[in-house]
């Protein structure tokens, strides 16, 4: 059996390349399409060697640097890969990946990590941030997402199957696509993640430093507990605004390492998380290190984060974005302290390991390749 994974780019090792990395390890003969090719050194080691095919955006001028500028391209680009030698396709989609074209002798399976959340539900957020409500540049954005609209929900027919990588996910696909999506969680490397069950006198919130992450409403938040220590870990263009707003209990170290941030997770008293997220892994991973997790109760962390009305509590959660909530919710968390074990934590964490992606994935896969057999070549 040929099988092709397509993934829109791989510019950098992240959440959704740490799928496609699972993925290859189920199928080490597949082959790889990918539209833009930039990994840097240190992280193209998940390639294995592996001859990666793509798209004619990788020859343009910036793209490799600056590849959200080219979207406009991308339903373009990814309808040119010719897939039809092959007879199962695996998509990795976030944005344009699930728009492959295949025909009636091929199983085509895509795991969605989000339908576009910019030309969808955030597009009013996305050209906020841009900058981009009013004038000609506008008007330009908004005809552009009224576009990607129409291909991305033409293109929701093309897979047999849609995998989500969270319930939260897959009702977003549901209002979208207006399909049923099967659910299996990312993986999480739990074996990498160092146990502790000491936990010390601070509380933890690491992230990439970007406006829907809400690290600076977390900063604020704890600037009014001042009898209370906050260890701030991350790195982007929120940076300095979160150095402004911290005042003498909030530490601020900016980027960390991998070996560092977990060193930090495996003492932390509890890890605050404020964003909304598809799925979240850094709740999963602080849990995997025995930390209790403070989260905002909507999007996936509702998923991976037991609160506590379950019988083993991992967590608990506030319900709005804002200072007043955060600072309810650390004092019942400190009320609730003896609710939490690090044993619990790490229990919860393990139902996202990379094995149980790969048994969970490959189960789907399997089951829809045999219903589609009478239908592909006779070689399978």
């Amino acid at each position: 059996m040929k099988v092709a994974i397509v993934h829109e780019w791989l510019v950098t090792r992240a959440g959704s390349e740490k799928v496609v990395e699972e993925i290859l390890q189920l199928y080490p003969e597949a082959d790889l399409f990918t539209l833009i090719c930039a990994l840097p050194p240190g992280q193209d080691d998940m390639l294995r060697g592996r001859k990666v095919t793509t798209s004619f955006l990788q020859n343009l001028w910036g793209a490799k640097t600056r590849h959200r500028s080219f979207m406009p391209l991308m339903p373009l680009a990814i309808e040119q890969f010719d897939l039809s030698g092959y007879d199962l396709v695996i998509s990795s989609s976030h944005a344009v990946a699930k728009g492959v074209i295949t025909g009636p002798n091929q199983v085509h399976i895509s795991y969605i990590h989000s339908p576009m959340r910019y030309a969808w539900d955030l597009q009013h957020t996305y050209l906020a941030e841009s900058g981009l409500t009013r004038g000609f540049r506008s008007a330009l954005a908004r005809a552009l997402l009224h576009y990607l609209r129409i291909w991305d929900l033409r293109t929701a027919n093309g897979p047999e199957r849609m995998i989500a990588n969270s319930a939260y996910i897959a009702r977003r696909i549901a209002k979208v696509y207006r399909r049923k999506a099967d659910v299996v969680y990312p993986p999480v490397d739990i074996a990498a993640m160092p146990f502790s069950a000491q936990r010390e006198d601070f509380y933890l919130a690491a992230s990439r430093m970007a406006p829907y992450k809400r690290m600076a409403l977390i900063v604020s938040a704890f600037a009014r507990m001042p009898d209370k220590k906050l260890i701030v870990i991350g790195d982007g263009p929120e940076l300095p605004l979160v150095r402004r707003l911290a005042t003498s209990n909030i530490t601020v170290l900016g980027y960390l390492g991998d070996e560092a941030l977990r060193d930090h997770m495996r003492r932390a008293k509890a890890f605050v998380f404020a964003a909304e997220e598809d799925f979240g892994i850094m709740p999963v991973e602080a849990q995997a290190c025995g930390a209790p997790v403070i989260a905002f109760g909507r999007g996936g962390a509702l998923e991976t984060v037991t609160g506590l009305d379950g019988d083993r509590a991992t967590g608990l959660f506030f319900d709005s974005q804002s200072e007043e909530a955060i600072v309810e919710a650390v004092g019942r968390f400190e009320t609730a302290a003896g609710r939490f074990t690090p044993e619990n934590c790490r229990a919860n964490a393990e139902r996202f390991s990379a094995e149980a992606f790969r048994t969970a994935f490959k189960g789907i896969v399997d089951e829809e390749l045999a219903r589609a057999a009478p239908f592909l070549k006779p070689a399978l």
